[in-house]
């Protein structure tokens, strides 16, 4: 077989427009059944333009396919044109290229088409455009020779060529496709690099292209900042969540560096300065200044003058930055400062009054406890824990186990810290309230829990079994109290459904007082019990139905 004539990062581009532009959506789709199935035969390059193979359907069809104009390309089945064989041959010549057969199969979603853009000359890469297609090709040369000069350059500069870029593959619909390309042009430029070099352009390549998709449009009035596009969140997420798991991964590694080599600092100057001016609805590059505090610099705590620098930074931006300074980023900022240099009470005050403006989120009080929990402090993350759990508490549930996981680590490591959870617990009271008992339900404190049921009225049968079945082995008692209440309550409600659910509870007091083999004081109670209510016939009847009296 002939090999499949490789397609550069600008002809894959044309071809998944025309793609969508060809072929319908649900076509697309029924090729790439075919695709999967493995219907597609070997494939021949009998001239550079074309691709022929034999697909199997109904009855084995000859598909000669032309990618650069798919007009021209035939089928041998019914339809001739435009039909789900050709697509399966189209996906097959990408797999065998490494491409993203994705990439085609979900072409109408991620091109211009979306937005209406449908013709090659409004795109200005179709197949016509050859004229088109050498002026960018010249173009990435010419910037591929600006960046053998890279290591020298600001990283300004970087960002410059990188912008060139982007620009030279006349695409501007922000989504993941997009992120892709746009780093596989960047990555095209880029020239051979050691030592820290490389994975500082691996890191600016994806900040580069992350500004591109949250940046908010200038003029979009009140509330521009909270609303962002479907498809640009998720590839800014994921490309979040690509930069995290380098830096976790000890690839965006600068140890050492800090304050010694031009780039890093120049690196930290630019996530200052777009965390101090994003958006307080999406923090990306917020998050990603603590990653690079937490894991590319990973500083010793003797290093305080690198942290104190930067918080003198931090506090003069604001006058600096006037209208477009974000308070809530400023505010955490400093406090992650404060929380290096070991002055906690200020970092403390920080996030009280950032919690009190509602500029702080739950993960941002999670990333403190976390980076104690890695450095194995219980001393100080019990006194964080104590802090902070007051302010995660607005929050009810959400983050709050994971805040508890970091309150069993403590506990665990530092008995004494025990007495600093329940106290902290009750001081997050009501919005604790489940977490609250399911700590005491962990640690075996029935009579707390059972103090809190009786306190707040709870009935019994809004619980599960399974939740009531460890008081129930090992402090049987304790639910006397809680059933006989809770039996006097339905019955003074005086209707058919409350007195069902008085049985069903005195039934379930009849098995205690067995267990605890009290028998003879049941027999005396569930007596004295029909007889006070003997004038109740429903609740009467209820009771011979639930066979507790005859």
């Amino acid at each position: 077989m002939n090999l499949i004539q490789p397609l550069d990062d600008l002809e894959w581009q044309t071809l998944i427009h025309n793609t969508a532009a060809y072929f319908t959506d649900l076509t697309i789709k029924r090729g790439f059944q075919y695709y999967k199935q493995g219907r597609v035969g070997q494939l021949d390059m009998p001239s550079e333009e074309s691709i022929r193979a034999v697909v199997r359907g109904t009855d084995d069809y000859f598909v000669n396919l032309v990618p650069g104009t798919l007009e021209d390309s035939r089928c041998t089945c019914p339809v001739r044109h435009k039909c789900k064989h050709m697509v399966a041959v189209l996906l097959e010549a990408a797999s065998k290229q490494g491409r993203s057969v994705h990439a085609l199969v979900n072409a109408h979603s991620t091109t211009l088409i979306r937005a209406g853009v449908t013709s090659s000359d409004e795109l200005d890469i179709g197949p016509n455009s050859a004229a088109s297609k050498n002026r960018q090709s010249d173009d990435f040369t010419a910037i591929r020779e600006q960046a053998r000069s890279l290591p020298d350059m600001p990283i300004s500069n970087w960002h410059q060529l990188f912008g060139q870029c982007v620009a030279a593959l006349r695409v501007n619909t922000l989504n993941s496709l997009y992120s892709r390309n746009a780093l596989e042009a960047i990555y095209s430029i880029m020239p051979s690099l050691t030592g820290s070099m490389e994975p500082l352009f691996e890191l600016h390549a994806r900040l580069f292209v992350l500004d591109k998709l949250v940046k908010q449009p200038p003029n979009q009035g009140i509330g521009s900042g909270l609303f962002m596009g479907y498809h640009v969140q998720i590839a800014a997420d994921d490309l979040q969540k690509d930069i995290d798991q380098r830096f976790i991964s000890g690839q965006f590694s600068f140890q050492g560096d800090a304050g010694k080599s031009p780039r890093v600092s120049e690196t930290l100057t630019y996530l200052r300065s777009k965390m101090l001016t994003e958006s307080r609805y999406h923090p990306f590059f917020s998050h990603i200044y603590k990653q690079f505090w937490e894991y590319g610099l990973h500083l010793h705590q003797g290093d305080t003058e690198v942290y104190a620098d930067e918080l003198r930074y931090l506090k003069s931006a604001e006058a600096e930055l006037g209208s477009t300074y974000s308070r809530a980023a400023g505010m955490l900022a400093q406090s992650l400062m404060h929380f290096y240099l070991l002055q906690d009470q200020e970092a403390f005050d920080l996030l009280r009054a950032a919690d009190k403006a509602l500029l702080i989120q739950p993960e941002h009080l999670i990333h403190y406890l976390e980076v104690l929990s890695q450095a194995k402090d219980w001393s100080r993350l019990t006194k964080w824990l104590t802090e902070t759990g007051p302010l995660l508490a607005n929050y009810r549930n959400h983050k709050l186990n994971s805040y508890m996981a970091y309150w069993d680590q403590a506990v665990q490591e530092l008995p004494e810290a025990e007495q600093y959870l329940w106290d902290t617990l009750v001081d997050m009271l009501p919005h604790s309230r489940d977490i609250y008992q399911e700590t005491l339900l962990a640690h075996g404190k029935w009579h707390e829990w059972m103090d809190y049921q009786l306190s707040t009225g709870r009935e019994p049968l809004e619980f599960r079994v399974s939740v009531l079945q460890p008081i129930e082995k090992h402090a049987p008692e304790l639910l006397l109290p809680f059933f006989h209440q809770a039996v006097e309550r339905y019955v003074l409600q005086k209707n058919r459904s409350s007195y069902k659910s008085a049985v069903k509870l005195l039934k379930r007091l009849s098995k205690l007082y067995k267990k605890m083999k009290q028998e003879e004081r049941w027999e005396s109670f569930i007596t004295t019990f029909a007889g006070r209510h003997s004038r109740l016939r429903a609740l009467q009847e209820e009771l011979r139905r639930g066979k507790l009296i005859s």
